[in-house]
């Protein structure tokens, strides 16, 4: 999936995010968490309907006040430490699979 420049369509309660990507294509995500690394934020999210269990995580670029636009991170080191982060925190709750 292209997701390099994706906008939210629908939030709702349950923490689940439709995302929008450049092609018109909705796919929902559970969203897991937001990481502060160097400054930006990151979202950790988990598609809904993925099989495999499969950790997404992009860069939140603020548009203004209430919207923002959510970019796919292509550094492999930053996903890494954003990944290392996450992992570490839920270290106690979560078991992960590398």
């Amino acid at each position: 999936m292209e997701n390099e420049n994706l906008i939210p369509a629908e939030e709702e309660e349950s923490s689940i995010l439709t995302l929008t990507d450049e092609k018109g294509n909705d796919t929902d995500f559970e969203y897991l968490d937001c990481m502060e690394y160097g400054g930006k934020e990151y979202l950790v999210l988990m598609p809904v309907d993925c099989v495999e269990t499969e950790i997404v995580i992009l860069e939140v670029e603020p548009v203004d006040e209430e919207n923002e636009n959510y970019i796919a991170v292509e550094d492999e080191a930053l996903l890494n430490t954003v990944y290392g982060m996450f992992k570490e925190k839920y270290k106690d709750i979560l078991t992960f699979e590398d």
